[in-house]
Order: C-alpha cells, then sequence, then structure tokens
C-alpha cells in the first residue's frame, strides 16, 4: 500500500511540469487567438484577414528559420511595445498596456510551439549579438 502511495507522489511531481507547460500553452493559445489571429492568421502565417489589408505583411510565426532570428526578450518586446519599437513595422500594435507581462510570455512561448522553434538557439542568437 505505502509503495502505491510513493509512486503516485513521485509520479505527480515528475507530471506537474508538463501539465503546468500545457496550461500555459493553452492560455498563450487563448491570447493569441484573441489578439493577434486578426493579422497573424490563425495558424500563424501571417494571413489573417487584417493582415491582408496591411501595408506590410504580418510576421509568418510558422517560418521556423526566421523565428529562431529572434529572442524571447525580443518578442516579448514587439509584443509589449509594438513593432516600431525594434525597427519593424509600426502596423504592429502595442499590447503592454493590454496584456500582463505573464500573459505576454505565454503568448511568446505559444509563438514558439507554431513554428517548433528552438528556443535555446534563440536565447543564443540573442547573447551573440
Amino acid at each position: 500500500m505505502n509503495g502505491k502511495i510513493l509512486l503516485l507522489v513521485v509520479l505527480s511531481v515528475v507530471l506537474q511540469p508538463r501539465f503546468i507547460r500545457a496550461e500555459e500553452q493553452s492560455e498563450g493559445k487563448r491570447l493569441y487567438q484573441t489578439y493577434c489571429t486578426g493579422c497573424h492568421g490563425a495558424s500563424g502565417k501571417g494571413d489573417g484577414p487584417a493582415g491582408k489589408t496591411l501595408p506590410v505583411r504580418p510576421a509568418d510565426h510558422t517560418n521556423s528559420k526566421k523565428m529562431n532570428q529572434y529572442s524571447d526578450d525580443h518578442l516579448f518586446t514587439v509584443i509589449s511595445k509594438g513593432g516600431g519599437s525594434v525597427g519593424k513595422s509600426a502596423q504592429m500594435p502595442a499590447w503592454g498596456a493590454v496584456l500582463k507581462e505573464t500573459q505576454i510570455q505565454e503568448v511568446v512561448g505559444y509563438i514558439r510551439t507554431l513554428s517548433g522553434a528552438n528556443k535555446d538557439a534563440a536565447q543564443g542568437q540573442a547573447r551573440a549579438k
């Protein structure tokens, strides 16, 4: 009986981070669908209905080669302060007054899942610059 309880405790500790990450991804996905898909599209290809009307096409978040060039900090800045803050299109709005810091981090995490971008490679690129 004690062995079963110990096994349950061990499994809950080992598996807990996976459940938390899945929960964060779903919150990031929900926020992305609410605030980003109008321009970036439901799949993140930059082909949303509003994005098609813009003079500069929104970023394609599914392009891992491109997304690996950006650190999480860079993406956080773009989302919170807008595209103009990093020399990109001023058509990308600043969401920092609407979203909390943790929510923006969740969106960044979800964007990483769209491209399958290697977060560690992106972080390394940011440090190398």
